[in-house]
């Protein structure tokens, strides 16, 4: 008997799940919902809500968007990439995430709906956070979830974008912790760190990830390694000058994809970035302030997947 499953919290999520079945699937209203769950309006409405802030409901759309998918094959044969997915745009918000983050969050579930082992890969940041907060919750103890760089601020500070915990909490999964800092102070001091023993464990780990999620920075004023105080103004205008066009996990690399041979670069303590190659590597980005950051991503192969918005797709195919 697995009483202990039953806590006070599942009994909860139940309730609402029941709500958001009744409200959305059976088409009750919330006086129809109290009186078949036996509580009050009010505590029906709260149920409904937490239905949909716990994600337990999905809206899919019946009806394919043709131009999405259009743009979709285009970048893959473009490309050659293994998986694109293109949502639709709001013309009036650019750079709003939501769309790609359902979708992102729908490829990780589908990782995970299996019995047997699967590790997790994810960078961090702001696209990243947006994903895992679109997964469900499950039970997955099966499944590994690793972070490819650490989780520390130049401060000492943990970000407040760290994915893997939030995920690993979500699911119910093993999580590792990048045990290193987003930078080292030198690279002599980086050599000695990757020599430990957790360290060596983590970047197998990576190494063998059956999905990797990341996200993409661009280069700029607005560069999150510069708005969360990895670079310096200074810093950014030399790495500027040498082509810099995007950062995937702390690397920073140029227009073609290669790693930028510079003093920040020699100090990334993060997983090795490579050729994605067979590895199922999805970068998820959206805005105009990223076409420059995909396109070099996706000249150099650094990600084999792409999940991105209609807008974004649209530029980076008249880009290049």
């Amino acid at each position: 008997m697995t009483v202990g499953r039953f806590t006070p919290e599942t009994t909860r999520l139940d309730d609402a799940a029941r709500a958001g079945w009744l409200y959305y699937v059976a088409g009750n209203t919330q006086d129809e919902i109290a009186r078949k769950l036996g509580v009050s309006r009010q505590s029906a409405q709260r149920l409904v809500a937490m239905a949909v802030s716990e994600r337990l409901v999905k809206v899919r759309l019946d009806h394919p968007i043709a131009r999405c998918m259009d743009l979709s094959q285009a970048i893959l044969e473009k490309f050659g990439l293994q998986f694109c997915e293109v949502v639709p745009s709001d013309p009036e918000a650019p750079n709003l995430m939501a769309g790609a983050a359902i979708a992102a969050g729908a490829e990780i579930e589908r990782t995970l709906k299996t019995d047997e082992e699967r590790i997790i890969a994810l960078g961090t940041g702001r696209a990243l956070k947006a994903t895992v907060e679109q997964v469900p919750r499950m039970h997955c103890p099966q499944h590994r979830v690793v972070s490819r760089l650490g989780n520390m601020m130049s401060d000492g500070s943990a970000t407040p974008y760290n994915a893997t915990i939030q995920l690993a909490e979500r699911i119910n999964a093993v999580q590792y912790p990048y045990p290193l800092p987003v930078l080292a102070n030198s690279s002599e001091e980086l050599g000695t760190l990757f020599g430990q023993e957790a360290v060596k464990n983590t970047l197998s780990l990576c190494e063998r990830a059956d999905l990797t999620l990341v996200g993409i920075g661009q280069m700029d004023s607005t560069a999150p390694l510069f708005v969360d105080g990895f670079l310096t103004r200074d810093e950014v205008d030399e790495i500027q000058a040498r082509g810099a066009a995007g950062e995937i996990t702390s690397w920073i690399y140029d227009d073609s994809g290669e790693i930028i041979d510079c003093a920040f670069n020699r100090r990334v303590a993060s997983a090795p970035l490579r050729p994605a190659c067979d590895q199922r590597f999805i970068g998820v980005a959206v805005g105009p302030s990223k076409v420059r950051g995909i396109m070099g991503a996706l000249r150099g192969r650094l990600i084999s997947g792409l999940i991105t918005s209609e807008s974004t797709a649209e530029a980076i195919l008249s880009a290049d």
